[in-house]
């Protein structure tokens, strides 16, 4: 009697330990940020070309496994595009470009219910800048893979009845590498095998990039409309080459939670969700 008692309670607590786990929603996004765009490329022009600039971003966060309660990881993928002119408006450039990040955050809590998270982060980039009026060097090629830190400030709050989350990122590569042809070097000249001093170890004296955003979500259940600002800079000097691009815009996107259900397993009203605005 007492052993079938002991395997009862057993098994009672089994299915509770799983009728009381863990889901991990995914908050998945689509965004436009459009607004302006400045380039100094000295490998084309010595001039600053300004203009408009615009990018389409997909942007995923969960919860971890190992510790949903204070990780979370982040994958990101854009799709950016920028058309500008000189100062006399008598010719144009242009900016074509696609960047993916991931990262893992450690979050916590800060007093007034605001919520912080940092971690390590990782990015690459490549992209191309296209002056027309250059006969034998139109093009320049961007190109890097970066480890850096991001981090964000977020607090949830409501106007009115309406639930807002309010959230600061950043994000400041600290090493890596990135590509730069030789002062005058051709494209042609690559292209016949010149190889040599072509990648260049990426730190802060010859490779500098931050990126901020501040975005408000908000929530009509079950979707988000996300309203905000970014800012991103990202400047490089090596082989006599300097290179900036710089720009501000404004965010408009939609957000939402879905969660994925394993075939003949439903989720359970009584399961925890943890669930990451980014």
């Amino acid at each position: 009697m007492l052993r079938k008692l002991l395997i009862t309670l057993c098994l009672s607590a089994a299915l509770c330990c799983v009728a009381a786990g863990v889901e991990r929603p995914v908050n998945s996004s689509w965004g436009l940020a459009l607004g302006s765009a400045h380039t100094i490329d000295t490998y084309l022009t010595p001039l600053r070309y300004s203009g408009w600039g615009a990018e389409l971003t997909y942007r995923r966060a969960q919860a971890m496994k190992f510790n949903p309660e204070r990780w979370s990881q982040n994958v990101d993928f854009g799709l950016a595009f920028d058309s500008m002119e000189n100062p006399a408006r008598n010719a144009s450039m242009y900016y074509a470009g696609f960047d993916a990040s991931y990262a893992m955050l450690w979050r916590t809590s800060l007093p007034w219910g605001v919520t912080a998270g940092i971690g390590p982060h990782l990015r690459g980039d490549i992209g191309v800048i296209y002056l027309a009026r250059n006969g034998n060097n139109p093009a320049s090629v961007k190109a890097s893979v970066t480890a850096g830190a991001r981090g964000y400030l977020q607090r949830r709050f409501t106007l009115g009845r309406m639930p807002v989350t309010l959230r600061w990122q950043s994000e400041l590569p600290v090493t890596g590498a990135f590509f730069s042809p030789q002062y005058d070097e051709l494209y042609y000249e690559i292209y016949l095998g010149n190889h040599s001093g072509l990648a260049h170890a990426a730190w802060w004296g010859n490779f500098f990039r931050w990126d901020n955003q501040v975005t408000a979500d908000l929530h009509f259940s079950p979707n988000a409309l996300r309203v905000g600002f970014c800012q991103t800079l990202l400047s490089t000097k090596v082989n006599n080459i300097t290179s900036r691009q710089w720009g501000f815009a404004f965010i408009l996107g939609v957000t939402n939670d879905w969660l994925t259900v394993t075939p003949g397993r439903a989720p359970s009203a009584e399961n925890r969700k943890i669930i990451f605005a980014y």
